[in-house]
C-alpha cells in the first residue's frame, strides 16, 4: 500500500517533529539552544524535502550538496534533520545529546557525525568557510567536467543567523563570494531578531540585505515559516547561477512556545517541562511522547532516501563513463580525492653556501612542485610580491577563470584561512594562505578550527621577527610562533635555511591529519652544507642533532629559524676550545614531541642540563627543555624600527653574546 501525504499540512508536521526533537534533547541534556531549532524547522524541512542532494548511506558522495549550519548553536535542528533522513543517528544519540562520548556535541563536529560537513560553533566561520567549498566546487568543475559530462555539479546550502552577520570574518568572505561570483552558493539568514543579550536593535541596525546586494549578491526575502516561499526563492537561487544567492527569512525564534517565542529566553537554556508541555500542545504534538516521530514521517525518508540512492548510483554510472573517456583525468581526480603524492617530490636544490631568504626558498618550493601536485592552491592576503607564493603562470582565480591556481585573496586575512578550511573540508584541493607572520593573529580563529578538524591546511607566513627591520614593532613579530605552537596539532615548522624550507614543505605536504604552519624569513640565511651536516629530512622529525653528535655533551645550544646559524657558529667555536657542545636545530617543536622518548632524549640528553636556546620570539616555547637552569636569549618586549642588522645588535642576536651566554652557563 502507497501512503499519500497531505502536501499542505504534512510538510509543516515534519518542521514540528523536528522541533519536537529539538526542544525534548535540550531539555533531557539540560542544556543547548532550543529557540534556533524551533524557528528554523521550517527551512530544514524544505531543503531535506525537495531539494538537498546527498546519500545517508554514503555521506562521502562526492557530489553530494553540502549543507553548512554556521549558526552551530542550532546543533539540533541539524541531528534532528539528520536523523529523519537516514543517516546513521539513532534516537538514542538523540537523546545523548551533549553527553560524553555522544555524536551528537553541543555544537556540529565533522568526523564525529555522520552528515555534518563542517565543525561550527564560533559565528561567522560557517558561511565563511562554505565560501571556501563553493570555490572548490567552480574550481573542480572548471578541471573535471567535460562537455555534458558533469561529474562535478552541486551546491552549498548555508543555513546563518543574526550573529553570523555581525561577524567580521562573514563580511570579508561574503564579499570576495560575491567578487568571485560564486553561483552555487545559497545563504538562508535566520533573520529572528534575538541574540543572547535581547533583541538585536540594542546594537545591531545594519541593513544586512542591502550589503549583500552592494557585494554582488541576489537577495530576496520570504517568511521563514512559510514553506511554500522558501522553497519558490530557494528554485530562484539555484537558477540564477551568475551570483550567490541570500534568502532572508523573518523568523519567530522559540517558534510555538507560548511563553518564550520571540525572546532570548527560547535562545540558550530549555524551555522547562511545563512549557514543553504547553508547546507541545500548541504544535499539535502528543503531550507525553518525547522524542516521537510518527511513522509515516519515517515512511516518508525511506521513500526520500531510496531516491537519493538512486541520484549517487546514476552519479557512479556517469563517473565511470567519465573514466573510460578521460583516463588521465580520471586518475588525476583519484590522486586529488585521496591526497596522494607523488613518492618522490621535484624540489629544489640549493648552492651551499649561499644566501637566500627563507621566503624566497619557499617560493621555489612551490614551482617545483606545482606541476607534480595538480591539486596544490592557494594565495595570499595581498602580499604575493613579498610571501612569494604565485604559481609560474600567472593566472589569477576569477569569475571567468576558476581553472587557475592563485587566489588572490585580497586583504582578507581573517576569511582567507576559514576558505581554506571549506576548500579543504570540500575535498579534491590541497589549499594553501599567506600572510605576513604578525598577522596571523587574524588567521587565529580559522586556524584553531582547522587543527580541531584535523584539516591539512598550510599557512606560509614570512617576515617571521624583528629582523623585518625599518617596518618597526607593529610588523614585528614577537610572540606569534609561540602563539601557534599552543594550538594543538597544528605543526609549526621555522625552517632555519633554504634546505631546511624544502624538507618544511614535504613534510607539510605529507601530513594529512592537521594544518602545519611553514614560518619564513625575510632576510637571506646561509645555505647549510648537506654534505658534511645531516640531511635536511630529519626536520620531519622537528628537532635533530646539527653539529657535536658525540655522546654526553656538557652544553647544549638550540635554535629554530634564522638563529640557527648563530648558535651553530657559537657551537662550532665552543668545539674549536675544546668544548663538548651539541647544537640542536629545532625547526618544529610540535613534531619533535611526537618522537618517540629514546629519540628525544639521544638529542637532548637529560644528564646535560646547561642548555641555551635561542629565538627570536618568547622563551615559554622552550622552557620545557630548558628546566630551571637552562638560559635564553630571546626577546621579552615589542621590537624597534631600525635596519634588521642594527635590531640583531641592540637585542642580543649576535654570535658573540651566544657566546658569552654559553661561556657563563657552562662556568655556573
Amino acid at each position: 500500500m502507497t501512503t499519500t501525504y497531505d502536501n499542505e499540512t504534512f510538510p509543516y508536521r515534519i518542521a514540528n517533529t523536528i522541533r519536537g526533537l529539538s526542544m525534548d534533547a535540550v531539555q533531557k541534556a539540560n542544556s543547548g539552544h532550543p529557540g534556533a531549532p524551533m524557528g528554523l524547522a521550517d527551512v530544514a524541512t524544505v531543503l531535506i524535502t525537495r531539494f538537498l542532494k546527498v546519500c545517508p548511506t554514503r555521506p562521502d558522495w562526492p557530489d553530494r550538496d553540502r549543507l553548512v549550519l554556521s549558526a552551530g548553536h542550532a546543533s539540533m535542528l541539524l541531528y534532528s534533520s539528520l536523523h529523519l533522513m537516514g543517516y546513521d543517528i539513532t534516537i538514542e544519540d538523540l537523546r545523548n545529546f551533549r553527553q560524553w562520548g555522544s555524536i551528537t556535541p553541543g555544537h556540529p563536529e565533522v568526523h564525529v557525525t555522520p552528515g555534518v560537513e563542517m565543525t561550527t560553533g564560533p559565528l561567522g566561520q560557517g558561511i565563511s568557510s562554505a565560501v571556501g567549498m563553493a570555490l572548490s566546487e567552480e574550481m573542480l568543475a572548471a578541471r573535471f567536467n567535460v562537455g555534458d559530462r558533469k561529474i562535478v555539479d552541486h551546491f552549498t546550502y548555508v543555513i546563518a543567523s543574526d550573529g553570523d552577520m555581525m561577524e567580521g570574518v562573514q563580511a570579508e568572505a561574503v564579499s570576495l563570494a560575491g567578487h568571485l561570483a560564486l553561483g552555487k552558493l545559497i545563504v538562508y539568514y535566520d533573520s529572528n531578531g534575538i541574540t543572547i543579550d535581547g533583541k538585536t536593535d540594542l546594537c545591531f541596525s545594519e541593513d544586512v540585505a542591502a550589503r549583500f546586494a552592494a557585494c554582488g549578491w541576489q537577495v530576496q526575502h520570504v517568511d521563514g515559516h512559510d514553506q511554500e516561499a522558501i522553497e519558490a526563492a530557494i528554485v530562484v537561487a539555484r537558477e540564477h547561477e551568475s551570483q550567490p544567492s541570500l534568502i532572508v527569512g523573518r523568523s519567530h525564534i522559540g517558534f510555538g512556545s507560548p511563553a518564550k517565542q520571540d525572546t532570548s529566553a527560547s535562545h540558550g537554556a530549555p524551555l522547562g517541562p511545563d512549557e514543553i508541555i504547553a508547546t507541545r500542545k500548541n504544535l499539535g504534538l502528543p503531550p507525553d511522547e518525547e522524542f516521537g516521530v510518527a511513522e509515516d514521517i519515517y515512511e516518508f525518508f525511506a521513500g526520500r532516501r531510496a531516491v537519493l540512492q538512486k541520484e549517487s548510483e546514476w552519479w557512479d554510472r556517469k563517473f565511470a563513463d567519465f573514466g573510460k573517456e578521460n583516463p588521465e583525468l580520471f586518475a588525476e581526480w583519484q590522486r586529488a580525492m585521496n591526497g596522494d603524492l607523488p613518492a618522490d617530490l621535484p624540489l629544489p636544490a640549493f648552492e651551499a653556501g649561499a644566501s637566500i631568504a627563507t621566503r624566497k626558498a619557499g617560493h621555489a618550493c612551490i614551482l617545483g612542485i606545482a606541476d607534480a601536485i595538480p591539486s596544490l592552491v592557494g594565495g595570499s592576503a595581498d602580499l604575493a610580491g613579498s610571501n612569494k607564493t604565485d604559481f609560474a603562470d600567472g593566472e589569477v582565480v576569477s569569475k571567468d577563470n576558476y581553472h587557475a591556481r592563485t587566489i588572490r585573496f585580497g586583504i582578507r586575512e581573517h576569511a582567507m584561512a576559514a576558505i581554506a578550511n571549506g576548500m579543504a573540508l570540500h575535498g579534491g584541493l590541497r589549499p594553501f594562505a599567506s600572510t605576513f607572520l604578525v598577522f596571523s593573529d587574524y588567521l587565529r580563529p580559522s586556524m584553531r578550527l582547522a587543527a580541531l578538524m584535523e584539516l591539512p591546511v598550510i599557512y606560509v607566513f614570512t617576515h617571521d621577527s624583528i629582523f623585518v627591520g625599518e617596518d618597526g614593532p607593529t610588523h614585528q613579530p614577537i610572540e606569534q610562533v609561540a602563539a601557534m605552537r599552543a594550538i594543538p596539532n597544528l605543526a609549526v615548522l621555522r625552517p632555519a635555511e633554504a634546505t631546511e624550507t624544502a624538507a618544511a614543505w614535504e613534510t607539510a605536504l605529507r601530513r594529512k591529519t592537521g594544518p602545519t604552519a611553514i614560518v619564513l624569513t625575510r632576510q637571506g640565511l646561509p645555505v647549510i652544507d648537506r654534505t658534511v651536516m645531516p640531511p635536511a629530512s630529519e626536520v620531519a622529525r622537528g628537532g635533530y642533532v646539527l653539529l657535536g653528535t658525540g655522546k654526553d655533551p656538557e652544553i647544549i645550544l638550540m635554535a629554530s629559524g634564522s638563529e640557527v646559524w648563530l648558535v651553530a657558529e657559537a657551537g662550532q667555536q665552543l668545539i674549536d676550545e675544546g668544548v663538548k657542545a651539541r647544537v640542536v636545530s629545532f625547526p618544529c617543536l610540535d613534531l619533535y614531541e611526537e618522537q618517540d622518548q629514546a629519540y628525544r632524549d639521544s638529542v637532548l640528553p637529560p644528564a646535560c642540563t646547561k642548555r641555551l636556546a635561542v629565538e627570536a620570539g618568547l622563551r615559554l616555547s622552550f622552557d620545557r627543555y630548558l628546566g630551571f637552569t637552562g638560559r635564553f636569549i630571546g626577546m621579552d618586549r615589542f621590537g624597534a624600527s631600525a635596519p634588521a642588522s642594527e635590531n640583531a645588535k641592540r637585542f642580543g642576536f649576535t654570535v658573540e653574546n651566544v657566546l658569552t651566554t654559553a661561556k657563563a652557563l657552562l662556568s655556573d
